[in-house]
Parts: structure tokens; sequence; C-alpha cells
């Protein structure tokens, strides 16, 4: 056990899958980092480059080689086509989009087809797929590399969804994901890379479905996912010194959904926020709103309370971004509320 950072538990778990299955590849833009060239004394040496706009992957291209950690250029229809067809195939592709907004360009190869080939051959096809990418608002990033689209692959039956809020978290589901062997969806949040926690150093898998409560208490449950967790945990922190306990679950997978975990807290507090950052609309915060009132109505003190972002895109300006995102303000708001509902 020692202390990671979120990017350097994600690094880990791909290179302790790399070393214990041959077939496991990592395939993307820039995962390899860029190459040493035709300069013989820094083919020699093996310069590191940065692997990955953020550095996640840096150093596997060193230990694996060109075979089994492979750049592609930037075309997310191709990146995802090719691993789909090499899931199919035999191998166990890890597939980056590098950032998850651009899903788009390559939604046909997962909606249609890798979340599909189980069911279309009768459960005798394995699609064993992770797809990588980053989420998330906070870096000024603008509007179109700042998506939090996990709703989007969560209502794709077929696709697996993951969006971790911790180091711990990240290695456990990330080798659970590659382990896996229907198409994974990996959504890492930016904010949280250099975010440490304790990490064990060998291998371990968290299996999916089951969530976390960060934060154990009586009055109010919050239930927030990735990079929303840590502000729900700051908000209990400060509210158990007043006296107001707060429960605080992580799902820690969009899909499989823990509707046991979560309806178990709502029926021993009574009183629920929900914080998420996908959508205004048709979002994750949506579904599990859904779920509370259609099995766990009959548990409830008070209305839920659900926080998200405007209906809009994401600002580039850190102001409005800042005001754009849901905080610790709103969250203890709602929290206040409810306890005096």
């Amino acid at each position: 056990m020692s202390k990671k950072t979120y990017r350097e538990a994600v690094k880990e778990a791909i290179a302790q899958e790399m070393q214990r299955d041959p077939s496991v590849v990592l395939i993307g833009e820039d995962v390899r980092g860029g190459h040493a060239g035709t300069n013989p004394d820094l083919e020699t040496k093996k310069i590191e480059a940065f692997g990955g706009v953020l550095g996640v992957t840096k150093g596997l291209w060193t230990e694996f080689g060109s075979e089994r950690v492979i750049d592609t250029p930037i075309t997310e229809s191709a990146i995802i086509g090719m691993a789909a067809g090499a899931a199919l195939t035999g191998l166990r592709p890890v597939a980056e989009l590098m950032f998850m907004d651009f899903f788009g360009v390559s939604y046909d190869a997962l909606y249609n087809q890798a979340a599909k080939f189980r069911y279309m051959f009768g459960g005798k096809a394995r699609t064993p797929l992770v797809v990588r990418g980053m989420i998330g608002a906070g870096f000024s990033a603008a509007a179109q590399h700042s998506q939090s689209p996990y709703n989007v692959f969560a209502a794709v039956p077929g696709l697996k969804v993951v969006a971790p809020s911790n180091a711990y978290d990240a290695k456990g589901l990330l080798i659970q994901a590659i382990r896996d062997d229907d198409p994974v969806v990996f959504c890492e949040h930016k904010v949280l890379y250099d975010l440490k926690g304790e990490v064990p150093d060998e291998p371990y898998a968290i299996p999916f479905g089951v969530a976390n409560y960060t934060r154990q208490g009586d009055d109010v449950t919050i239930i927030a996912l990735s990079a929303m967790v840590n502000r729900a945990n700051d908000v209990a922190d400060k509210l158990a010194a007043e006296g107001i306990s707060v429960e605080v679950v992580d799902p820690r997978t969009v899909s499989p959904l823990d509707e046991d975990g979560i309806l178990e807290s709502v029926a021993s507090t009574g009183r629920v926020v929900i914080v998420d950052e996908s959508a205004a609309r048709c979002g994750f915060g949506h579904d599990v709103a859904a779920l509370i009132a259609t099995k766990g109505f009959n548990y409830l003190k008070a209305p839920i309370e659900l926080i998200t972002p405007p209906h809009t895109p994401v600002p580039f300006s850190p102001t409005l971004e800042t005001a754009w995102l849901p905080d610790a303000a709103r969250i203890e708001e709602s929290v206040r509320k409810l306890v005096r509902a």
C-alpha cells in the first residue's frame, strides 16, 4: 500500500494487466507519447515522451513496445472500430479517446456494434473492450473538452459505464474493466488526476454495481459521482461539526447501477440530495431520482433535491465555469433545506 495519484493508479492498472495478460493492448492518440524518431541515440535510450495529453500513459511504450502500445491518427471512429474488431478476434484492447467529448465520431462502433455483439450472436461473442477518456469541467477547457457524457453511454444496453472518484477505485475498477468480457466505458475526470490516496501496490479488482459509502450518516443522503463525490464529502465533513449527519453514496458505476445500495441509504435517512455533472436534462441524476421515486417513494420524508449544471454548454470563462458547476455551497444549501423540512 502506498500513496498514489489518480493518474498513477490508472497507469498502474494498465501496466499490471499488460504484464499479466499478453492480449491486453493500448490504442489511442498519443498514448505512446510520440516516438524517439530517427536519431539512433534517442532510440537506444528510449527517451520518455509525455504519454497522452496529461501524461497518464507515460512509460508504457518503453516497457511494452510499439506492438502493444499503439499511437493512432486523430480519428475516433477508426480507434474504436479497430478496437472493437480486435476485441472480437482475441485481444483485450484498452482504447483511449483522450477527451470523451468526441465520442460522437465513434458512436456507431460503440452503440450499434460493440454493445450488441454478445446479444446478436446469442451470447457466443465476447467484446472485451475498454474505452478510456477524460471527462469533466474545471480546467477552463471550454465547451468541447469539458463535458461528462456518462449518461449517454448508460442509456445503451450492453455497455458498462464506470466513473471513479478516487485513486483506489480508479485502479480496482479499471482492472475489473480490462478483465470484463463486455465493452466498458471508463470515465476519468481530469480534475482528479492529481488527487492522492492509499492504493495497494498489488493488482486488485473492484466488482461493478457495488456502491461505496464514503461517509456514514443518518439525516440526509447525498448521491454523487466522480468529482462530485469529493465535494459531497467536504460538505458532509463540514456539517458533521454542526451535528448534521450526512451519508455520501458513490455508485462508482453508472451501469450497472447499485439500486439496492442507493435505496438502502434512502430508507435509512429519508432525505436525498443528488449531485450530477452530466446534464440538466435526461442525466444520471434524473435516472437516480426516478429510481427513488418509483421504488423508494415511501421512504421519503421530503422531496428529492437534484443539483445539476444549467442546460447550456460548459463556459470557457473560469468565472462562468465555476458558476456553472455544482458546488459545495449549493449542496450544503440543499442539505440544510431538507433537514428543516
